[in-house]
């Protein structure tokens, strides 16, 4: 058994509860599995807020959470939702006093269900070029002593709860000489990130399969310099690597030109909110409705919105109105209540029909779905109909981006393909924190998209580069054929927007060769045809000694080797967080989001720790 495969099998004792019972002398510590007796079901939860306070432990990263969430805002939204909490379970405790208060996006969150330990037949290995093996946690198994290859025992907790993630095998070191090009599409996605935030903040680990390392990179923003002219530019730099004093790090960093929020096209948003009955939690409808009303805040004057809901059934709860009408819209989003089915697939079409009347070359429109992705699709449509749906109105002008909210049935999976199938972006909102950071520039400041099906092609030189891995971006993974094939589907990039990918690599020896070249294809935001641009990696971007390296260079290192190490990958079993969490403090630059990450690192090595101390 390898020592990360160890210390998640431990996790699970390491976070074993402690019930204190209501009579005298009946306290107790409960194994995982023994604990699991005390879970309230689904079914027994229908109608319960999920905004009852969290059994888990308030961790040090929650309490600096807390600090955080200032402002007037802020503050009323917490006020409002926390007179809707239930109270504390009588005589239950972990790890902290009765009646002691916690974070918002603790209250937020559920611990996570007891873990079965993995099994330690090692995964087979992914041949190249054959499409990454897709693994779901959350389906049920056939034989649950024998789990999905790729499935740890989180995300078999996971499965219990009903969320659902899409595992991808890691990527492989690829030999230079029999494979130079490494291909992928742009991906401007955060939810993974937020989603591990979540589990993290909540003191626990998260599931190997929620770990995306591209959606860890990009989450930070990175000082590239805009281009000068066209829709973006590359920067590229390398340095030796902190883990391994045979290798390196080198890092590809795409920025797109920045729009102004006076110059961008007018925007039609048709925001799809889900009010079915799994939404009934604080942390799912009422931050939904709050995450509204700061996009429309941020909306210009020609803009417009809509709003559409689907439960049982599909309503039009405001048509067409001016962004600047804020009581109509704010007076709109204060009548939805969750109750009833789910009919995702025909709230998608009546919000599709009212996105593709106004679009047009001279507007952006864009359905936003705001959902915890539990989703009985509808009558007469399958999943893969509703994406294929999705699909075809791509061309008709129609982006979509894909919100998701809550946990207990939250379906990532489906989030992700959402986006991916409608040229859009996949964000998880955990708190209100994060709602104005989504809705206020991520969204809103972004709306505008500047190049579409964008792939980068990596062609490292057999001369400088003996093998390469790219960390991340399987899900993303592009056949070399299809670089200059205009056909196939690719990423979208909006204003302003960067995408950072990390490479590690092994160096032949001292030639001065360029390292690689570096290809970018893209369309323009109407166009049909792709124009392509090459970069070269030249020998003087590679830095000789970390610290002479670009706090960004530093700070993307340390978070794609974090998000390696929580996800399990054998390739980083030599790795340390504490290396990494020293790489993340000294590139922060007193940035709030890189502290954040700092003292998440933090909580993830003690969450390590304690476990493989079987505490």
């Amino acid at each position: 058994m390898t020592p990360t495969s160890l210390k998640r099998r431990l996790s699970v004792w390491g976070s074993a509860l402690l019930v204190t019972c209501t009579l005298p002398g009946c306290t107790r510590s409960m194994s995982p599995d023994a604990s699991a007796d005390y879970r309230v079901s689904p079914q027994q939860a229908q109608g319960t807020p999920e905004s009852q306070p969290s059994r888990s432990t308030k961790t040090e990263s929650a309490v600096d959470q807390d600090d955080a969430l200032e402002g007037e805002e802020v503050a009323r939204f917490d006020a409002k939702e926390k007179s809707r909490s239930a109270p504390a379970p009588a005589g239950v405790m972990v790890g902290a006093a009765s009646g002691a208060s916690l974070a918002p996006m603790e209250a937020m969150a559920e611990p996570m269900a007891a873990r079965p330990p993995p099994p330690s037949t090692p995964a087979p290995e992914m041949k190249r070029r054959e499409a990454p093996g897709k693994l779901m946690a959350g389906q049920p198994l056939a034989d649950k002593s024998k789990p999905k290859d790729g499935m740890d025992e989180a995300d078999l907790a996971t499965a219990a709860r009903g969320n659902t993630f899409e595992a991808w095998k890691p990527n492989l070191f690829i030999d230079t000489v029999k494979d130079p090009l490494s291909t992928f599409a742009a991906d401007v996605d955060t939810a993974s990130y937020t989603v591990a935030r979540r589990y993290l903040v909540q003191g626990t680990l998260p599931p190997s399969s929620a770990v995306r390392v591209e959606e860890f990179v990009n989450y930070f923003k990175y000082r590239y310099a805009a281009p000068e002219k066209g829709a973006f530019t590359v920067h590229l730099e390398g340095a030796p690597s902190p883990f391994d004093s045979k290798r390196h790090f080198v890092r590809v960093g795409v920025q797109g030109k920045v729009v102004s929020r006076s110059q961008r096209k007018p925007a039609h948003l048709v925001f799809l909110v889900d009010t079915s009955g799994s939404m009934n939690s604080q942390d799912k409808l009422p931050l939904a409705k709050e995450a509204i009303k700061i996009a429309v805040k941020n909306l210009n004057e020609n803009d417009t919105v809509a709003i559409v809901t689907y439960a049982g059934s599909t309503r039009d709860v405001l048509p067409p109105t001016p962004a600047t009408d804020v009581k109509r819209i704010h007076d709109a989003l204060d009548t939805l209540q969750s109750g009833g089915g789910t009919a995702m697939g025909s709230g998608m079409e009546l919000a599709y029909k009212h996105a593709v009347k106004k679009a047009s070359g001279s507007v952006v429109s864009r359905v936003v779905v705001l959902t915890d992705g539990d989703a009985n699709i509808g009558p007469n449509m399958g999943p893969q109909s509703m994406l294929e749906s999705i699909h075809k109105y791509v061309a008709e002008g129609v982006t979509l981006s894909a919100i998701g909210f809550g946990m207990g049935n939250y379906r990532d999976d489906l989030m992700e393909k959402l986006a991916d199938k409608g040229n859009g972006n996949c964000f998880y909102i955990d708190s209100y924190k994060e709602a104005k950071k989504v809705f206020e520039t991520q969204l809103t400041g972004t709306l505008e998209v500047i190049a579409k099906d964008v792939k980068l092609q990596v062609e490292f030189n057999p001369a400088a580069v003996r093998r390469y891995r790219l960390l991340g971006y399987e899900n993303r993974d592009v056949a070399d054929n299809d670089f200059r094939n205009d056909k196939v589907d690719a990423g979208e990039i909006g204003a302003g927007h960067n995408v950072t990918a990390v490479y590690e690599v092994e160096l032949t020896g001292d030639t001065q060769e360029a390292l690689a070249t570096v290809r970018v294809r893209a369309k323009a935001p109407n166009g049909t045809e792709a124009a392509e641009q090459a970069f070269p990696f030249e020998r003087s971007l590679l830095r000789q000694s970390l610290e002479a390296a670009s706090a960004d260079f530093r700070f993307a290192v340390a978070v794609a080797s974090t998000a390696d190490i929580l996800r399990g990958n054998p390739a980083a079993e030599s790795w340390s967080l504490a290396t990494a969490q020293k790489l993340a403090e000294g590139s922060a630059a007193g940035d709030a989001d890189r502290n954040e990450f700092v003292r998440l690192v933090t909580q993830a090595r003690a969450l390590m720790g304690a476990s493989a101390r079987g505490n």
